[in-house]
């Protein structure tokens, strides 16, 4: 209704400015010949003239047959005066009909209202302008405290999402479908006396999908989707973020039943009373406003507030209680079989070559989260295009994990002839290392060009996705870690900075298997340090000692104990088989690349030639 009035205002605008140009253009096509002062006087002295109107400088001549002739003389100047000048026989001019008029056009209208409407109007314009944007000010103001959560309508076919396009995460699927069938049916449960969980805590490493889960339950029990990130309820203002949370609550309460889903909980959530920012923290203001509003809800409102964390530690324990966030669902990063079915689902408008093993891409993808294997590929796909290929094949897709793990490779960063000997030794120890112990994992490839920061790299998969490890495995793997350290003093009696990143890996994982493992023999089993991370002071990690200063330099001994034994097995294995680590580093010197099944057929003995 308030447009109502804007939309007249212009319509009639443009319909005076039609009509004025008709009037224009009307008038314009009526308008008489002009003639000269000069051949007037001529036609009256030939008596062609029967009369004339003055109006002002214009003079309007009828002639004997009729016709209509104008022409111009000077404004100050007078009809007579200009005859007279002009000699023209005053006999004539008795002969001659004149009258005066007033100039009642629009041309006369135009020239004479103009210069005064100019100056009005754009001083009127000004003012409109100025007004618009103090009630522009004056409503953002009004709006500051409004949330901006982004609303999904049911009706919004594009954007919805259902349990189809969310791939793995069984058991979260599972444990959701009761908020589904409450929002469908609340009814059977209300019956019952059951009281359905207010909030739903989605608690997952980056990248699980957590908020695609959100949506998937709204499409599924096709209601309205209410997002906003936590970090938007915070505002420098005091109180704006608490008016944010009301003004969420009451749009979700106007359309329910609805699910309100808020993304990094953490951001908003974080415990109180941590001795910065005070009581009156805006943060806290605004936390305390949800665990009101949440509060709020009687049974029969069909509300459920879904929300999303990767740091369920440090949010607020009056979060967790019963009666809010009592209902907490984990997403774990997807196993193999999981992560074929997100590959399978983000491969949908892609088009694969015939020789695309999604499961063989799973097998060598452990860890991936459904975002990375949505990266992965979205980077085969611009690969395939930069190389002008019509479909994605598989080479494409195993350089993108080479790619999302390692980096890209570096072809300018060419080696010299030392240093390509030297990385080529090197990843061969660790290879040869790992292929000889019976707790590491499979080497996939082995490759002396540079991705990233590594001159070379040597690409071990497990065979299953492990929830747990062994001692025996960690110990394998300081010996691998540590094989090209070992190699490079064996084969050339020296050291690179190449095996600097090696050794540091294997001082952090000799660590922890003392200090959080418990599998030293010495010090036993017990954990040492208590680590905790300072909510304030973004990611970093306060560790409390409780141990004395003669524990810790057995600690330190223990951790040169465990490395100094993974390089004893190294060795070991580098002197027994010298003569496949030279093979090995020989094929990388010459094809820079060994994939799995060349590699593996090094070490398979070649069948007997049966006798003659």
């Amino acid at each position: 209704m308030k447009e109502l009035p804007k939309r007249l205002l212009v319509t009639l605008i443009i319909f005076l400015m039609l009509v004025s140009l008709f009037s224009l253009t009307l008038s314009s096509s009526q308008q008489p010949g002009t003639i000269d002062i000069l051949s007037l006087v001529d036609k009256i002295n030939q008596a062609e003239v029967t009369s004339i109107t003055i109006i002002d400088n214009r003079l309007v001549v009828v002639l004997k047959d009729g016709s209509t002739l104008e022409a111009t003389k000077e404004t100050n100047e007078s009809l007579g005066t200009l005859l007279k000048n002009y000699n023209v026989d005053p006999e004539k001019l008795k002969a001659l009909k004149v009258t005066v008029e007033q100039d009642t056009s629009l041309r006369f209208w135009v020239l004479t209202l103009l210069p005064f409407l100019i100056p009005f109007l754009i001083v009127a314009v000004f003012i409109y302008f100025m007004m618009r944007q103090v009630q522009g000010a004056n409503s953002r103001a009004l709006m500051f405290g409004q949330s901006k959560a982004r609303e999904v309508t049911p009706q919004d076919q594009r954007n919805r999402i259902t349990f189809k396009d969310v791939a793995g995460a069984k058991e979260a699927k599972e444990e959701l479908e009761e908020i589904i069938e409450f929002l469908k049916s609340p009814k059977k449960f209300l019956s019952l006396g059951a009281r359905i969980p207010k909030g739903v805590l989605l608690v997952g490493a980056p990248g699980t999908g957590k908020t695609l889960l959100a949506r998937a339950v709204a499409g599924e029990a096709n209601v309205p989707f209410f997002s906003i990130s936590g970090s938007e309820f915070v505002e420098m203002f005091v109180g704006v973020g608490a008016s944010r949370v009301r003004d969420l609550f009451r749009k979700a309460k106007r359309n329910s039943p609805c699910i309100v889903f808020m993304d990094e909980l953490d951001a908003v959530g974080r415990q109180r009373g941590a001795g910065l920012g005070g009581s009156n923290d805006e943060r806290e203001q605004t936390l305390n406003q949800i665990l009101v509003e949440m509060d709020g809800f009687d049974v029969s409102t069909n509300i459920i507030v879904m929300a999303a964390t990767n740091r369920p530690d440090i949010l607020d324990r009056a979060l967790l209680r019963p009666g809010r966030f009592d209902r907490r669902v984990v997403l774990d990063a997807p196993d193999i079989n999981d992560r074929e079915a997100i590959l399978q689902v983000h491969a949908r408008h892609k088009p694969l070559a015939a020789d695309v093993n999604l499961r063989r891409v799973a097998e060598r993808t452990p860890g991936f989260t459904g975002a990375d294997l949505n990266n992965l590929l979205n980077e085969a796909a611009i690969l395939a295009a930069r190389q002008n290929k019509t479909k994605v094949e598989m080479t494409h897709i195993l350089n993108s994990i080479e790619k999302v793990i390692l980096g890209p490779e570096r072809k300018s960063h060419i080696l010299s002839d030392k240093e390509k000997k030297v990385t080529a030794y090197h990843e061969a120890g660790h290879a040869l290392v790992a292929r000889s112990l019976p707790n590491t994992d499979p080497v996939h490839k082995v490759s002396i060009v540079s991705r990233g920061s590594a001159a070379g790299y040597t690409l071990k998969m497990p065979i299953e996705d492990k929830s747990m490890h062994t001692r025996a495995e960690f110990i394998d793997e300081l010996a691998v870690l540590l094989a090209g350290h070992t190699t490079e003093r064996e084969i050339f009696g020296d050291l690179s900075t190449g095996a600097s990143n090696d050794l540091k890996e294997a001082t952090r994982l000799a660590r922890r298997l003392i200090m959080q493992y418990g599998m030293s023999d010495t010090l036993g089993a017990r954990t040492f340090g208590e680590r905790e991370e300072l909510i304030f002071l973004g990611r970093e990690i306060h560790e409390q000692r409780d141990y004395s200063e003669k524990v810790a330099e057995l600690i330190d001994k223990e951790i040169s104990k465990f490395i100094e034994g993974a390089i004893k097995t190294a060795r070991e294995i580098i002197t027994k088989r010298r003569d496949k680590l030279d093979q090995v580093a020989a094929i990388l010197l010459e094809k820079e690349t060994i994939e799995r099944d060349e590699f593996e057929a090094l070490f398979t003995p070649a069948p007997a030639k049966a006798a003659a």
